[in-house]
């Protein structure tokens, strides 16, 4: 029994990799989302051309996924294929809900957003950095001028000279260290020093008198001031401004820094923020749209495919069984389905039994009467002739002939007859073996092409090297009754047309042979009776020619079939077992 297996059709991607990559683009927005806000607040900078198409590469492969899903779906809602209401409906569904997740927190981060840039738009940041830088210089301004006038009242000679520790002189306020050099071969060396141990300086930072500009770290929290007391003695003098001076201040010019990035990002803001969400929250929408229409897909396929299979059923294709593989309420339906389909197998199988035997009594009565037929005329020439002979047997002669032929002639038409009867019913074993279609389809058609001139033969789109395994002798009587048939329809005048095809059917290669006519056509009502044995439309004919042709397609393992209208001519198929597999189309 052939089964359809149930699989999601135009899956692109499978939702367990959707899935997948829908977590990591999350991963993926809460790692790069940070660094990204982490460097644009730093740096003061939007990204650049290149960084724009980087981060919008996944967004726009992600619309190109959703633009094929959507245009997949709206084909087929075009073409009304089942089930596309269904699936346009429950994405409808899905798309509605994630419409109403998001709106909330799109709401309410703009708010969020719009309110912080109206509270950041108030702060004067500017002013207050300003204040805060002319605060340090009016403080370090205060602090020179009383280290200038330290140096100006207070002698430090006394410092000038190695002290012990028992006679350390006292250092003013605010100094913090007195260091004397004097000049040595080679260049200088410390003579003195008065202070605390880590203002010592190893070497003089200036030869001139005068302040000594800061450099940091080495003059953190102080001021230096160099006096030379004679042409060989160089004097430091260190005033503390403080351990914090220079850290408060590095941090006001931090802040300042800080402030003009804040103040640069003001405009950009927005953009800044449409950008966020268009690389890292509308990704996250399009994977939840794409997994919803691939989610659709999966639940609605089985229903199509047993919609579908319920379609072939009452086609009566009874060999269908769908593979189900779940094990929810779907799974149960499929199952159901079936059982359902086998018990109907079992039903029609006995129907098809019954009708056999009235077919088999209907054609013993035909058969019956079409012998009874021809019965009758013998039976009256032979009377006729016997009365003649018996009554003047001398004229006997003038109807002796015309009686002995009129007994031959219903003799041979009852001798068809039986002989059409019995290639009908009895069991046919052919000997088939590997033939070349195109061969035997010359050899039919060839004695007709002077015996109907005005008929026209069109074999052109026969593959010359299709084969088929066939019984040649029975399979010539197929094709010469359809060939028969045809110039009958067409009145001795027309076209017939015979092609071969390469198809492929439930995984089993075929040759599709088919014969068309330019003829009259059959009508619908005759159309239902065309293979039944003894139905015909001529007025010589026994209606068995094409019950034959249907009865030696089947035991080829085969199947027949046409498509006519009235007017339009008719056109009979037949699907053999091909041996050109590589070929199917």
């Amino acid at each position: 029994m052939k089964t359809s297996k149930t699989r999601p059709e135009y899956s692109i991607i499978n939702v367990r990799v959707l899935i997948f990559i829908y977590i990591l683009l999350c991963f993926l927005t809460i790692l790069f989302s940070r660094d990204f806000f982490i460097k644009t607040l730093r740096d003061g900078q939007v990204p650049d051309s290149l960084n724009l198409i980087v981060f919008f590469t996944i967004p726009a492969v992600l619309l190109i996924f959703l633009g094929i899903s959507v245009f997949s779906l709206s084909t087929d809602i075009i073409a009304r294929r089942p089930g596309s209401k269904f699936k346009a409906r429950l994405l409808a569904y899905f798309t509605v809900i994630v419409v109403f997740a998001a709106t909330p927190v799109t709401v309410m981060t703009g708010t969020a957003i719009n309110e912080i840039l109206r509270f950041w738009h108030n702060i004067n940041a500017a002013s207050a950095t300003a204040a805060a830088k002319s605060f340090v210089v009016d403080n370090y301004s205060l602090h020179v001028e009383r280290f200038q006038n330290i140096i100006r009242q207070t002698d430090f000679s006394r410092f000038s000279r190695p002290q012990t520790e028992s006679a350390q002189t006292v250092l003013p306020p605010y100094i913090v260290s007195v260091q004397v050099f004097e000049a040595a071969e080679g260049g200088w060396r410390e003579l003195a020093f008065t202070g605390e141990e880590r203002y010592r300086l190893f070497f003089p930072p200036a030869l001139e008198a005068g302040h000594v500009p800061r450099e940091l770290p080495r003059d953190s929290g102080t001021i230096r001031y160099v006096q030379i007391p004679s042409r060989d003695t160089l004097r430091l003098v260190s005033y503390n401004l403080g351990d914090d001076f220079d850290w408060g201040k590095d941090a006001i010019e931090n802040q300042a820094a800080h402030f003009e990035i804040i103040d640069s990002l003001r405009n950009n803001l927005r953009p800044l923020i449409i950008f966020y969400y268009g690389v890292f929250f509308f990704p996250t929408l399009l994977m939840t749209v794409i997994i919803a229409i691939s989610f659709t897909r999966r639940v609605t396929h089985p229903i199509v495919e047993l919609t579908e299979a319920t379609r072939r059923v009452a086609e009566g294709d009874f060999s269908i069984q769908i593979l189900a593989r779940r094990s929810d309420e779907l799974g149960l339906l499929i199952r159901s389905f079936n059982a359902m389909v086998q018990d109907l197998e079992k039903s029609r199988a006995a129907l098809v039994k019954s009708e056999k035997i009235s077919i088999w009594q209907n054609m013993a009565q035909q058969l019956a009467h079409e012998i009874k037929n021809p019965l009758t005329p013998i039976k009256l020439s032979a009377e006729r002739v016997l009365r003649r002979w018996q009554n003047e047997p001398a004229r006997i002669g003038e109807i002796l002939e015309s009686s002995m032929l009129a007994i031959i002639q219903e003799t041979e038409g009852l001798s068809v007859l039986l002989n059409e009867f019995r290639t009908l019913s009895k069991p046919m074993e052919p000997s088939q073996s590997w033939t070349n279609l195109r061969e035997t389809i010359e050899e039919v058609i060839g004695p007709y092409h002077s015996s109907y001139p005005n008929v026209q033969f069109g074999i052109e789109y026969v593959g010359a090297d299709i084969s088929v395994k066939i019984d040649k002798h029975r399979f010539s009587q197929v094709l010469t009754n359809l060939v028969v048939n045809a110039i009958d329809a067409m009145n001795g005048k027309g076209l017939i047309e015979i092609r071969t095809d390469l198809v492929k059917k439930r995984e089993i290669s075929y040759c599709r042979l088919s014969v068309r006519d330019s003829g009259k056509g059959i009508g619908s009502k005759d159309g239902q009776l065309v293979f039944t044995p003894y139905f015909t439309t001529k007025e010589s004919g026994t209606g068995l020619g094409l019950p034959i042709v249907e009865r030696i397609v089947n035991d080829h393992g085969g199947a027949i079939w046409f498509n006519s209208a009235e007017g339009m001519g008719t056109t009979f198929f037949i699907d053999l077992p091909a041996e050109n597999t590589a070929e199917v189309l």
